[in-house]
């Protein structure tokens, strides 16, 4: 449910995106999500498709792109991709790990008409 909250905040920050650059009418906006993130895609286009409504969003097409989550070793500095199975170092079997990349959420573009 929390994608409810999630897809006001987009529509709020595309809506003052908009309003700062005189537009007509919002085109298109794209979403960078880490695949560990928790937003699912469909919901937050369920919502959107609600909260847009009468807006000059409305029928904005919403771009979605995952981004494959990559580990980095705090014992060893290797960077690798985890398995379904096993999220501990392929190189050291180090478990003391950092996320790099896969858990982001954040509109990365939005176009517009002026």
């Amino acid at each position: 449910m929390h994608e409810l909250a999630v897809t006001e905040s987009i529509l709020n920050i595309t809506l003052r995106h908009a309003e700062t650059h005189h537009a007509i009418k919002v085109t298109d906006i794209y979403l960078v999500i880490g695949q560990w993130s928790t937003i699912i895609d469909d919901s937050i286009q369920f919502h959107w498709d609600i909260l847009a409504e009468n807006t000059i969003a409305q029928n904005a097409k919403l771009h979605f792109e995952r981004i494959p989550v990559e580990l980095f070793c705090l014992d060893c500095s290797n960077t690798y991709a985890p398995t379904d199975e096993e999220l501990v170092c392929p190189n050291c079997g180090s478990v003391r790990i950092k996320v790099i990349k896969g858990d982001e959420f954040n509109i990365d573009a939005i176009e517009i008409e002026t």
